[in-house]
């Protein structure tokens, strides 16, 4: 687990930057018990991803949607795997 601070500089914005990402549903980080952010591995390789779609050109809110749509191709992906599997079993 990664302090804002931290992740911040292994994805190469600001913690201002991070702060935004996280008010418009990019990333969810967790909270210690004294309510400090603690990013996770999985997290800050969302974050690597926004900070590329944006140099792409995308903007906050195209770059949430692809990486829910990503998400969910790569959830149906598992789900059929595992179905393709257990038809061959």
């Amino acid at each position: 687990m990664y302090s804002i601070a931290i992740a911040a500089e292994l994805v190469g914005v600001g913690i201002q930057t991070l702060r935004l990402y996280e008010s418009r549903g990019l990333v969810d980080p967790a909270r210690s018990t004294g309510g400090t952010r603690r990013y996770s591995d999985a997290d800050v390789d969302v974050l690597r991803r926004v900070v590329a779609l944006l140099a792409e050109g995308v903007n906050l809110a195209g770059a949430r949607r692809i990486i829910q749509l990503e998400d969910d191709n790569h959830a149906l992906r598992a789900t059929l795997r595992r179905t393709r599997a257990i038809e061959h079993s």
